[in-house]
């Protein structure tokens, strides 16, 4: 009789859900926790990029010490990477498969985000707000539901410098260095898009590999061209080079740099390398505020950032706006964790995630908004153009739609 009652009892608690309403079968989440993960270059070549890790957990830590979500904390297990994408898929199979987290967040790259992809979505595991704004990603929704980018369309953000150029220098001479992957195809495939029938003003185009140690024959060749426009789509460590060599060879084109290495830090190696002659007055665009700018001193959304590096992440530059693309990511995904709902499943995870209409991320800039559906895998769809004065980048123009 005494064994029958134990069944009984060890059959009904298996009945009861756990407390906080979890969902039986849902990995990562409990009553107190939610667990997600992802990977960030610590190291390697993109290793600048690596600063969003830390700058996401600090604004979750942030979260959790005003409630959390729905009472449950954020933790966030990020892992390097290296910016390689065997080793993202390593990492991510084993935050998925060893960890148990709930969703993979804020992956940093196009490829390393495509590595991963197929693996995640055939086993439904949400991989949101990745790094990335490639349009294999933001058009494969309907292959893989399951992965959603959160970059501005590369191919939109060259659109836009192709379309300035015909308003602003219709004679220019156009030279391009562009990564050969699908970040640089895509923006080479929307600046062509962009100049239209001006598109034969492109006198010349140079590719890179990520595992290249510098583009100084690049350059060369670019300079040969005698080209006055130059349009740098590269990762940070090869923008720097760019600048420098071009400097050297004597070669002062009107530069336009992809927004992916605007960061101040990176812009005033490059200023300081050639003397400002040719950063000064470069382009780009951007969809965040810059908090390096005097123009943010007393913003809210600046000054909230400010208190939350000091408190969450000391060892943090606070003018390095990886580091705020890293807040500004977070908040975005702290949005669609409180739409999934007081008992968040994965689905509704996803769900919540393609259902956004995020009008106050205090980080956007103004005007700057994350909107998704089930048929528009680009969150954010305007920016402002930017150019660089002296020593920092200034907002002009009015917004623009980056698609």
């Amino acid at each position: 009789m005494r064994r029958l009652v134990l069944v009984a009892l060890a059959a009904l608690a298996l009945s009861v859900p756990a407390a906080g309403g979890r969902t039986a079968g849902t990995p990562g989440v409990t009553s107190t926790q939610i667990l997600i993960g992802g990977t960030v270059p610590l190291s390697g070549q993109a290793s600048a990029f690596g600063a969003t890790g830390p700058s996401a957990n600090a604004y979750f830590k942030y979260v959790n010490a005003h409630g959390g979500v729905f009472g449950r904390k954020i933790k966030y297990v990020y892992r390097d990477d290296g910016y390689d994408p065997s080793r993202t898929l390593e990492q991510t199979r084993r935050l998925v498969e060893q960890d148990k987290v709930f969703a993979i967040f804020n992956t940093i790259g196009t490829e390393h985000t495509l590595a991963i992809r197929g693996y995640l979505n055939a086993i439904k595991v949400p991989e949101l707000l990745a790094g990335t704004g490639a349009a294999r990603v933001g058009r494969g929704y309907k292959q893989f539901p399951w992965t959603i980018g959160y970059l501005p369309s590369f191919e939109g953000e060259g659109a836009i410098y192709g379309r300035y150029v015909v308003k602003h220098r219709p004679r220019a001479r156009i030279a391009v260095l562009y990564e050969n992957s699908d970040y640089g195809n895509d923006l080479l495939r929307g600046l062509r898009r962009g100049l239209g029938k001006k598109a034969s003003r492109i006198v010349a185009k140079a590719s890179y590999e990520v595992t290249d140690t510098d583009v100084n024959s690049q350059i060369a060749k670019l300079r040969a061209s005698k080209a006055d426009t130059f349009m740098l789509f590269a990762l940070p460590i090869y923008a720097i080079q760019s600048f420098a060599y071009a400097y050297k060879l004597g070669w002062y084109p009107r530069f336009f740099v992809s927004a992916v290495s605007i960061e101040p830090t990176i812009m005033g190696i490059a200023r300081r390398t050639t003397h400002g002659r040719e950063t000064n007055g470069a382009l780009s665009f951007a969809f965040v505020k810059d908090p390096t700018s005097p123009r943010w001193t007393k913003d809210p959304g600046v000054r909230l950032y400010r208190r939350i590096m000091k408190r969450y992440d000391k060892g943090g530059r606070l003018d390095d706006v990886y580091n705020f693309y890293g807040m500004t990511v977070a908040y975005s995904m702290v949005d669609a964790l409180r739409h999934a709902g007081r008992n968040p499943t994965r689905a509704s995870l996803l769900r919540a995630a393609t259902h956004m209409d995020e009008r106050k991320n205090p980080f956007l800039l103004p005007g700057v908004f994350v909107r998704t559906s089930p048929a528009n895998y680009f969150p954010i769809a305007k920016a402002r153009m930017v150019r660089y004065r002296k020593d920092l980048w200034v907002l002009f123009g009015p917004l623009v739609n980056p698609r």
